[in-house]
């Protein structure tokens, strides 16, 4: 097998989730793609920001830009009149994210009432004019079965080609990472089990995905020695490792994104930086 074949080398997606969050995080976004290392960003399109970021995003040609689609915590785009239940008067998702998806599952009514929301989302992003690099979720909503099923029956005519498929390993979090043993079990069990069940849908229908995603199990806890020891661990294949970089709240997420000890580990193992178009 050639030595810069596919299969022996290590692709890595870097992504940072909430773009248009607020304004700190838009400029630490934008600074972890020009000076750093970041790739790719998902972005909110009913966020504070979210114009901002728009804007931002269309002075980086080479920022991959995907929708984070967004069913809790957060503001809906679809007028709050329109799907009374899924959100408040103000248009905001419940700020309880277990509450929501145990509710979104049981309440066949509101179904169609999550269908029109992520039809106003898509919209809302296509009206940017920004090629959508890839979905992926807020709190990783893509992924739960009611939502994941209308992604299955209607990823046509959302023009969805790249997805990420939340899976993250145990074992390499624990080498690297202490505490906090009781989330990341319950979470590996829980996003395991929730990505072998899209697996296949997106393998039949020629989705891309990553082999795993790092980020879930280190939630807002990117730091650089976890990233720098992820790096030099990691095997051929497609990956992608997400972040939440803020210059006001996750400050070492950021520092991590343009950390020159970084940029020296993955030029000296070969790892090739992308994008999910990139695939």
């Amino acid at each position: 097998m050639a030595a810069n074949s596919p299969e022996r080398r290590i692709r890595l997606i870097v992504n940072a989730d909430d773009f248009g969050i607020s304004p700190g995080a838009n400029r630490a976004i934008v600074r972890a793609h020009r000076e750093g290392i970041l790739t790719s960003t998902s972005l909110m399109v009913g966020a504070e920001a979210t114009d901002a970021a728009v804007s931002m995003a269309r002075e980086l040609p080479n920022l991959g830009v995907g929708l984070h689609l967004t069913l809790a915590c957060g503001r809906c785009s679809s007028a709050p009149k329109s799907i009374a239940g899924l959100v408040d008067a103000d248009g905001r998702f419940d700020d309880q994210p277990t509450r929501a998806g145990i509710r979104y599952y049981l309440r066949r009514r509101w179904h169609p009432l999550i269908k029109q929301e992520m039809d106003a989302q898509f919209r809302a992003f296509a009206a940017t004019g920004i090629p959508m690099d890839h979905l992926n979720g807020h709190l990783h909503f893509h992924l739960h079965p009611t939502v994941f099923g209308l992604i299955r029956r209607h990823w046509r005519n959302w023009n969805i080609r790249a997805v990420r498929l939340t899976r993250d390993s145990l074992g390499t979090s624990l080498r690297l990472a202490r505490g906090r043993y009781r989330y990341r079990l319950s979470h590996t069990l829980i996003f395991d089990w929730l990505s072998a069940r899209a697996r296949a849908t997106l393998k039949i229908r020629q989705i891309r995905h990553a082999d795993l995603t790092y980020g879930l199990l280190e939630n807002d806890q990117m730091t650089e020695p976890y990233l720098v020891g992820l790096l030099e661990r990691l095997n051929p294949g497609v990956f992608e490792v997400f972040f939440h970089p803020d210059e006001d709240r996750h400050q070492s997420e950021l520092e991590a994104l343009v950390s020159p000890r970084v940029r020296e580990v993955i030029q000296r193992r070969g790892i090739e930086l992308i994008r999910y178009q990139d695939l």
